[in-house]
């Protein structure tokens, strides 16, 4: 609707300016004030069309095919005060039919291809003749007239139209990226399920698991080395309770984006503490590369949960040496997750909906999947790069958060 509004501007324009040269430059005696009342028609349907695209309502193609119709009729009018189907600009015709074929359905594009034969049809029979000055040869002017129009028709097709076919094409790659998120978006519902179906299930087991150990914990009161590993066992267990309780709670209050917003250092010691809890046997090193003021990030629990699951890939693959990297800018945080492990084999296949590098030791790849979701919901991007001198680099990009008053 956008490039028809541009049109009609152009051919209003296009048509003043051929009765002022048939007029004033030709000699060529016209019926002004009906023909000007064409083009003034036009005009109001432009303003017309200028205020529906301020509307929100999006345009349908009915609404096209019935712009298309009005501007077929003005043509058709002006052709018939201008010599009818003898006029050259006849073939102008030719263009509602192309946008037709090219932004609207077939029947709107056969029904506007059978009304423009009808009308031109018609103006072999019903037209009101050119009323030449003397010493004119009709022939020549017609050949200009061909000429003239050749070229404007060249122009406007060339444009207009290449302009509407890219209006198509951006319309189809945004509903084919609104199909891969409602995809994307399908396979978070299932795996929500999942975790939903598995943290029922555990509950069960886990408490089983506490009261067992306690018991040997206490028959076993003697034995240090013993009691230490029940020790251990115990707070895995109570980890695991702790992370169901979690999830039980996120999805009960449907509250999994919320959080408090905390300064990059608070927020990265957050993220080490819970780590630690569950990975104390990991070597940590971390770096603050950022020189301006240091920026805000949201402590959201599944923010905290994708880096978790981040950190825990790469001590897996590293011999439990991990390194965090953090840099900013007034925009965003950027998170680098370095490893020296084997790094990532085929970058391609990063791009797959379940990518694992640990399909040996029964990875599934739904951590990754997994973390990248949550990141991207939040605005971010994560990025798996190759380390130099070897090992992984993973690069999360967050966007900064304004402090809470």
């Amino acid at each position: 609707m956008r490039n028809l509004f541009r049109l009609r501007l152009f051919a209003m324009a296009g048509q003043l300016l051929a009765l002022m040269v048939a007029e004033y430059g030709l000699h060529i005696a016209l019926p002004w004030s009906a023909m000007l009342t064409v083009v003034a028609g036009l005009a109001v349907l432009n303003a017309l069309t200028w205020w529906r695209l301020r509307l929100a309502s999006a345009v349908t193609a009915l609404e096209c095919f019935v712009q298309l119709l009005a501007d077929m009729a003005g043509l058709t009018l002006l052709l018939y005060y201008s010599g009818g189907a003898s006029n050259p600009f006849v073939s102008l015709y030719l263009i509602p039919i192309i946008i037709a074929a090219t932004a609207l359905p077939v029947r709107y594009a056969w029904l506007m291809t059978l009304l423009s034969i009808f009308a031109y049809s018609l103006l072999t029979q019903l037209f009101v003749p050119l009323s030449l000055p003397p010493g004119a040869v009709e022939f020549s002017l017609h050949l200009a007239g061909m000429w003239l129009n050749f070229i404007v028709s060249a122009v406007l097709i060339a444009y207009f139209i290449g302009k509407m076919a890219g209006s198509i094409r951006a319309r189809d790659a945004a509903l084919a990226r609104v199909r891969e998120s409602r995809l994307h978006d399908e396979q978070l519902l299932a795996l929500g399920n999942l975790a939903a179906g598995a943290a029922h299930e555990l509950s069960t087991p886990l408490a089983t698991m506490s009261v067992v150990a306690e018991e040997l914990q206490y028959s076993c009161a003697e034995d240090i080395d013993t009691q230490a590993s029940l020790q251990i066992l115990r707070n895995q267990v109570s980890a695991c309770k702790t992370i169901l309780t979690r999830l039980t709670y996120m999805n009960r209050q449907g509250r999994a984006e919320d959080g408090d917003v905390l300064r990059v250092d608070a927020w990265l010691a957050v993220l080490l503490n819970q780590w630690q809890l569950m990975r104390p046997q990991v070597r940590v090193t971390t770096r603050m590369l950022g020189v301006s003021a240091m920026p805000s990030l949201l402590s959201a629990p599944s923010l905290y949960q994708a880096m978790l699951s981040l950190c825990n890939n790469a001590a897996d693959a590293a011999d439990n040496g991990v390194e965090i990297e953090l840099d900013w800018d007034a925009s965003a945080v950027q998170i680098a997750v370095l490893d020296r492990g084997d790094g990532f084999s085929d970058p391609a296949q990063a791009s797959a909906i379940f990518f694992t590098t640990k399909a040996a030791q029964g990875g599934f790849g739904m951590g990754l999947f997994l973390a990248n979701a949550s990141i991207e919901r939040h605005g971010g991007s994560v990025a798996l790069l190759a380390r130099e001198g070897g090992g992984a680099r993973v690069l999360v990009r967050l966007p900064v958060c304004e402090v809470r008053v």
